[in-house]
């Protein structure tokens, strides 16, 4: 799917419409040029589609400008709803983009919003990291040149270790959980990391992927026993609004039948917002197991947490092994 540029903007300060210019040009992990939001962050570039701008402009706004909902780029002839993390762009002769957030969330009601009573960048605005830099402007094409469509699942893998973090021993269980959410929740996989066990650290991490990337399920490999610095379970519970008890107790009892060490597993589990956090044990048997465990019911828990209005006895594809 081939679409064009219709508009190029950017701004100086944050918190301010944008200005139209007659090219730009998108620097790798950055974004366009000068502009306030650029930097090294997963929303460098913001889209809209002309469409929906247009629609705005017939709801009582006929003045409405290119740039005044603070996008960086207006597109005609792609659809912007269908592109899910981890979609990529063309942008241009050279420039590519990889979707990480779909929409955001606005702390304070703009001026448009409380004219109209709507403002479409918290729900319609898509937001991308430059991944390939290049020129742009008005006119140019816009290709979509990898789809991962909107209703897949959305998955982070943090392993927890220190020795992993300092590369003295290699990580095995985080790809095997990501391998596995990839073959039977048919997850799309946005990121893994590796960080060490720093209870300030796995917080901050998990905030950052509940709070600002549209992210479904993320699983926190590692450091949920007896050890000093076993820190995952309390980071978890500071984390999350909303506890999720029977999945613990269902990954404590799959395994209590593989050992009796089961029984020391201090795995927690919780909701942010609408994402799901599960921590699993470090190694790779126990954390597959533990993983396999609850996958039969992660598929419909998942399409709740994004409003799906189906009765709870209703099978969800992806929910099951």
């Amino acid at each position: 799917m081939i679409g064009r540029i219709e508009a190029v903007c950017m701004s100086d300060k944050k918190g301010e419409r944008k200005r139209v210019i007659p090219a730009a040009r998108l620097i790798a992990n950055h974004g366009i040029e000068g502009d306030a939001h650029a930097g090294p962050w997963h929303r460098q570039v913001s889209f809209l589609a002309a469409g929906d701008v247009e629609a705005m402009r017939l709801k009582g706004l006929p003045d409405l400008k290119a740039g005044d909902f603070a996008e960086n780029i207006v597109v005609s002839g792609i659809d912007l709803s269908a592109l899910g993390l981890g979609s990529r762009l063309r942008v241009g002769k050279d420039a590519e983009l990889s979707v990480t957030q779909l929409g955001k969330v606005c702390h304070a009601r703009c001026a448009i919003y409380h004219q109209t009573g709507d403002c479409i960048m918290p729900r319609l605005g898509v937001f991308a990291r430059v991944t390939v830099g290049g020129a742009i402007a008005p006119g140019d094409s816009v290709e979509i040149v990898a789809v991962v469509p909107r209703e897949t699942f959305q998955a982070v893998v943090l392993t927890i270790s220190d020795r992993c973090s300092r590369r003295e021993a290699t990580d095995t269980a985080g790809p095997a959980v990501a391998r596995r959410l990839t073959d039977v929740l048919k997850a799309h996989i946005y990121t893994t990391r590796i960080l060490p066990d720093e209870k300030p650290e796995i917080e901050t991490a998990l905030r950052h992927f509940a709070d600002g990337h549209s992210i479904d399920l993320v699983l926190a490999v590692g450091g949920t026993g007896f050890a000093p610095r076993d820190v995952t379970p309390e980071a978890v519970a500071a984390v999350v609004e909303r506890r999720t008890p029977g999945l613990d107790e269902a990954m404590r009892r799959a395994s209590s039948e593989k050992t009796p060490h089961a029984m020391l597993s201090r795995a927690a589990s919780g909701i942010r917002g609408n994402t799901l956090m599960i921590s699993l044990p470090g190694s790779e048997r126990a954390a597959i197991e533990n993983l396999d465990a609850v996958l039969p019911a992660l598929g419909h828990g998942l399409a709740k947490l994004r409003g799906d209005p189906s009765d709870c006895g209703r099978h969800v594809p992806g929910g099951s092994g």
